[in-house]
């Protein structure tokens, strides 16, 4: 109570953190019929993002996005393996989402959070499905050895969008990967290039190249409005979402919808695509220079 004699505004921001905790509804219902959300933000605009690359010196690609507070750090690293029997003329990406106890409340020490196997799953299906990675790119000779990329992605904070910034973290590790240069025996065992050995070709260190790079939208769906990239808060409360994911030129690459108490129609659906195209362009300039300072950075550090 020692906090009521600063003055009336402490007052009113204690009432007005009970009426938020006790009639969440009502709170954001408040907010909703001025047109802005609780954070401040227009009804239709998602929270500003940051993403940096190359955040992990170790890593072979790594990239860290702050979207609002929800925050993620993605690495990848690699290791050589036997060319698959199935697909020797390709490489391999597994993906991994792990949310530790630290990213939220909700997560309990010592259990798997099941938004994790889910999230990877969609992570996956998104590279997937745009071929963002072409896995011969990580072929090092055909049927003797091959690149197995290991992605992680580690959701340090948890409020809201958690996919969205995710997959954003993850196509900027991968965009941020860059092949070590190594030798290679007729047999296939794989030496570093500094390592010196007989009969043995060296192949040169490269950038992957990449084809089209997914993004996502989540939209919280209100019965009179659509909320793009949701609080954890907002989630919490509308609890209906619809993700729609799409690459940076706009089109369609899939749809979650994992249920909740608002139908989706068919104008709800178009409309979130259309703000998913939208939020893309924003996020194509975002990723687009990220990647462009870690090159100069590269060449700074080389000269």
């Amino acid at each position: 109570m020692a906090k009521l004699e600063h003055g009336s505004d402490d007052r009113e921001d204690v009432e007005l953190e009970a009426f938020r905790r006790l009639y969440p509804s009502e709170f954001l219902q408040q907010f909703l019929k001025e047109g802005v959300r609780p954070d401040g933000r227009p009804l239709g605009r998602a929270r500003s993002t940051v993403l940096s690359v190359g955040s992990l010196p170790h890593a072979e690609g790594s990239a860290m996005v702050k979207l609002g507070n929800t925050t993620m750090l993605a690495g990848v690293k690699l290791e050589v393996m036997p060319s698959p029997v199935d697909s020797p003329d390709e490489g391999r990406i597994a993906v991994e989402f792990q949310m530790p106890a630290i990213c939220s409340p909700l997560v309990r020490p010592g259990r798997q959070s099941e938004l994790e196997p889910v999230i990877a799953e969609q992570i996956k299906n998104a590279l997937t499905s745009t071929m963002m990675v072409d896995l011969r790119e990580l072929i090092i000779a055909p049927g003797k050895a091959a690149w197995m990329a290991y992605l992680d992605v580690y959701c340090l904070d948890a409020d809201g969008s958690l996919l969205d910034a995710a997959l954003l973290a993850a196509a900027a590790a991968l965009a941020d990967v860059k092949l070590p240069e190594i030798a290679i025996t007729d047999d296939g065992k794989v030496f570093p290039a500094n390592v010196v050995t007989e009969k043995a070709q060296t192949l040169k260190g490269k950038r992957l190249k990449l084809g089209k790079i997914p993004m996502a939208l989540t939209c919280a769906l209100h019965p009179k409005h659509i909320l793009p990239d949701p609080t954890a808060e907002e989630e919490g409360i509308l609890k209906t979402t619809i993700t729609v994911l799409t690459d940076f030129s706009g089109q369609l690459v899939s749809l979650y919808k994992p249920g909740g108490e608002v139908l989706a129609s068919t104008s709800i659906v178009q409309s979130c695509i259309a703000l998913a195209k939208y939020r893309g362009k924003e996020l194509q300039k975002i990723f687009t220079e990220a990647i462009m300072k870690a090159d100069s950075d590269d060449t700074m550090d080389a000269d």
